[in-house]
């Protein structure tokens, strides 16, 4: 009875006199109670932090352009429901287990994202199989390259030379009898993906555990056997080519073009051996970097092997059944590249190519040709050969029903031609294509010619020519590099400049803004891997290095054949957002199978019934959740005791309501009574906030555009979560936690949600303010603009800021109690300022000068003195 009437005079139902010694300790023993309530609390908060950073993050991811691979899917899961975890168990220490009942759907939810990220048992198969036992439903088998070349020979009715496959059950037998996978999979997960002298290191390592392993018996024999089998056919003479087919080439709009190595002329007694160095070319710096930006996994891209007789070639390379740069623009024509000898110069990019460009009507009409070698040199085709390459073409692209690369021999014996290899055609992108006027210079963009006549005048041209291989204009420094060596020196956004278009400058495309070779033509494999990247890319470009070396900033325009001096952004049409090359990968299918385990929010009434464990169906539910249940145990419900008591609404004439509990220090004195006055406050921190919030008087929301309003309008119906009237406590209550040096604010205002949190002591070195912020009511592409605005105006002012999405989180640290005051402050006049913003970020120059005014308001601030700050 003597503590309740002690509340009762407390929460100002009574006028007590000075509270005796009693009083005074038993008020202790709640503001310690509070304290160990409070500690909880923040704990639970901290979690939900990192559990909303963590899915936001995984949003990020899924939209960007930004790779990632298995070991990253891993640790965010990982983050995502460790986070989780420990909300649920602050939740149920505040509230005395009462919901234990969210263990059930949390343990199904961890339960269900540990098996998608289980990895599915090898199945077993042969481990060699003919070609003519291969068609296209032993993809998963041979990979794309052999299924396709037994589908060719078997239905397609063209020639494919004699030969077999080593089969993905080979690989996984070889990598189980050396203990293989495991050692590999370490390897490569402690490695940073994106630092190309790591990938150096981890390849060199790889490719050596390779090749010293040996073979299984079993596996050395079927080869043997295999090979002796083909000798008996062919006679004396025979010779090999081993080529990699690995499970996900040509698959998924993705090429693996020159990614994996080939060997040819291989004597049949070394095709064990050389078989191991085909497996090993699967952990070289090229093939690692191109998975991992394309969102691949290593055991997703188990390896079989081609071994094929080699044809006697008088002639070779890629026959392109539609022009993939010129295509999509409606010049649609037939695009061949030969040389004498062997395809292998055409693909890696070694030699300039003879061209022949046919239409794509039936029978193909002969358009035009180029010859790349001297006057006088023989042409690696005649007019008929070439016109009976361009049938087979357009018959490999009829019985496929897409656009083909077809790689080819003309056989020197008989004439025939024998197609090596045949895929999915990769055009480059029509975004990125720019037309221009008829040419007075000499450029070419698959058969036809550009010009430089059209340009804005006043721009130097450093160097023109060449053949666009992939369109688009780039800006960047010029960077020479003449080894390999040189790759991890290169710049990020600059323009690779090389000799020859070989697949092994591949790794540096993804940071590159364009690139420019001496040689090589449109069917390159670097070509190929320009366009699945949108890179601009110039080939045959004579005297390239020459030119273009310690030129400094540079424009490519790949589509007029030149090079400008200096940056130049007014040829860029339009700014492309960058491919996400993992769309649709098995490591991107993986993370959006385990973001629908995380994102969604079901959750959205605390009011309605469906408001309870059973129906959280997603982590997101579980922490939305948490987060409900443990404010309204602190700040509403009866059984929350201590901080029911200790929570005082805010007296300050502001519309919002804030409820302030007070740790111990935050209050200049005790405040009988549910009111407490804002000059009653002693937090520095809380101060700080509240004099950054007031500082500048908000004129409220800018006067939206027409679309601007509609889309807030439409945004508002589609989620009831952003209804102002929705029954959530977090609508019409914000509250702070406090202490002398301490505050931390959760906060709705209007259609977004804020935490900031700073503690500004005697220790600098724990000093720190941090703010959260996310949401608003506008369309995707507006928050996000505002979210970077939002960064930018931080960072100038010494935060550390993380744009996810539509989401900021930023940090401030180590400042000593001023500075970390002062840098409070200015975000309390970002709480207020940034409200309902988001409806104008599509209008450049109103966004500009919102902003223009914002950085001079907070300019502005950092000379005034804090108000009620005694540091």
């Amino acid at each position: 009875m003597a503590l309740l009437k002690y509340l009762r005079h407390w929460i100002g139902r009574d006028q007590p006199g000075e509270p005796d010694p009693e009083e005074l300790a038993r008020e202790e023993e709640l503001k310690t109670r509070l304290r160990e309530r409070c500690a909880r609390f923040r704990r639970l908060l901290s979690a939900n932090k990192r559990a909303l950073e963590a899915m936001s993050e995984v949003e990020d991811r899924l939209n960007g352009a930004k790779p990632f691979g298995m070991d990253y899917v891993h640790a965010i899961s990982t983050r995502a429901v460790t986070a989780v975890f420990q909300m649920v168990r602050e939740l149920n220490a505040l509230s005395g287990n009462a919901y234990a009942g969210l263990l059930e759907p949390f343990g199904r939810i961890r339960g269900q994202m540990e098996a998608l990220l289980e990895e599915p048992p090898h199945q077993d198969g042969p481990l060699i199989l003919h070609l003519d036992q291969i068609s296209l439903s032993d993809l998963t088998l041979v990979g794309g390259k052999m299924a396709n070349l037994g589908e060719v020979a078997a239905n397609a009715g063209l020639s494919v030379p004699a030969g077999f496959a080593v089969t993905v059950s080979a690989y996984y037998r070889f990598m189980e009898y050396n203990g293989l996978q495991s050692e590999l999979n370490r390897l490569i997960q402690a490695t940073d993906m994106q630092s190309l002298d790591q990938v150096f290191s981890l390849a060199a390592a790889l490719q050596k555990a390779v090749l010293t392993a040996p073979l299984p018996p079993e596996l050395e024999n079927a080869i043997t056997e295999a090979v002796d089998i083909m000798r008996a056919k062919a006679g004396p003479g025979l010779k090999l080519a081993l080529r990699s087919s690995a499970v996900g080439e040509d698959s998924l709009g993705v090429t693996f073009a020159g990614q994996y190595r080939s060997e040819l002329n291989v004597p049949p007694e070394e095709a064990c051996e050389v078989w191991k160095e085909i497996i090993a070319s699967k952990y070289a710096v090229t093939a690692m970097s191109y998975r991992y930006h394309h969102g691949i996994p290593d055991d997703a891209a188990p390896m079989c092997v081609g071994v094929l007789a080699m044809v006697p070639a008088a002639a070779g390379g890629v026959a392109y059944s539609r022009d993939p740069v010129a295509a999509s623009r409606g010049r649609e024509q037939i695009l061949l590249n030969a040389v004498a000898g062997l395809p292998q110069a055409v693909v890696d990019g070694a030699v300039t190519p003879d061209v022949y460009v046919f239409s794509r009507e039936i029978p193909p009409k002969f358009i035009r040709k180029r010859l790349a070698g001297p006057e006088g040199t023989p042409p690696s085709l005649t007019d008929s050969q070439a016109a009976e390459l361009a049938k087979v073409a357009l018959a490999l692209e009829s019985y496929y029903t897409e656009p083909q690369d077809v790689e080819w021999a003309l056989d020197a014996e008989d004439g025939r031609i024998v197609v090596l290899q045949s895929r999915p055609l990769h055009e480059a992108d029509s975004a990125t294509e720019q037309s221009h006027a008829e040419p007075q210079r000499t450029g070419e963009q698959g058969g036809e010619a550009f010009a430089l006549d059209d340009l804005p005048s006043g721009l130097q041209v450093l160097a023109a020519g060449g053949v666009a291989v992939s369109p688009g204009v780039g800006i960047g420094p010029a960077f020479v590099a003449r080894k390999e060596a040189d790759m991890l020196s290169f710049p990020k956004g600059g323009i690779l400049v090389v000799e020859r278009a070989l697949p092994r400058w591949a790794p540096l495309l993804s940071r590159a803004s364009g690139l420019v070779s001496e040689a090589g033509g449109m069917a390159g494999h670097l070509a190929s891997v320009a366009r699945e990247y949108r890179l601009p890319a110039l080939f045959s470009l004579p005297d390239a290095r020459l030119l273009l070396d310690n030129t400094g900033e540079v424009t490519l325009d790949a589509a007029r054949c030149a090079v400008f001096a200096g940056r130049q952004p007014q040829l860029v049409s339009s700014e492309a957002e960058p491919p996400n090359l993992m769309a649709g990968s098995p490591v991107h299918q993986r993370l959006q199978a385990l973001s629908q385990l995380m994102v969604p929010l079901n959750l959205l009434h605390p009011d309605a019934p469906e408001f309870a464990p059973a129906y959280c169906r997603t982590l997101h539910d579980i922490t939305r959740f948490c987060h409900e249940k443990s404010v309204r145990l602190m700040f509403e419900e009866e059984e929350a005791g201590v901080s029911r008591r200790m929570g005082k609404q805010l007296r300050a004439g502001a519309k919002l309501q804030y409820w302030i509990v007070d740790m111990g220090g935050g209050f200049k004195r005790r405040v009988p009574g549910p009111v407490v006055d804002l000059d009653i406050i002693a937090s520095a921190p809380m101060l700080a906030l509240w004099d950054g919030m007031v500082a500048v008087p908000w004129a409220g929301p800018p006067a939206a555009s027409a679309s601007g309003f509609m889309t807030v309008m439409l945004e508002s119906a589609m989620n009831p979560e952003l209804e102002s009237t929705a029954p959530n406590t977090m609508a019409n209550k914000n509250f702070f936690i406090i202490s002398d040096n301490y505050m931390i604010l959760q906060a709705r205002y209007g259609y977004h949600f804020c935490t900031v949190e700073s503690l500004a002591g005697e220790e600098s070195h724990e000093n720190f303010v941090s703010f959260q912020f996310k949401g608003g009511a506008a369309d995707r592409k507006r928050r996000q603009l505002r979210a970077r605005m939002v960064a930018d105006l931080l960072e100038h002012h010494g935060f550390r800021a993380d744009v996810k999405d539509d989401s900021v989180f930023a940090v401030a640290e180590g400042y000593d109690a001023t500075e970390t005051l002062m840098r409070t402050r200015l975000l309390g006049y970002l709480l207020i300022h940034t409200r309902q913003v988001d409806m104008i970020m599509l209008d450049t120059e109103r966004a500009k000068a919102l902003k223009d005014k914002m950085a001079a308001d907070m300019e502005g601030m950092k000379g005034r003195p804090l108000k009620g700050c005694s540091c």
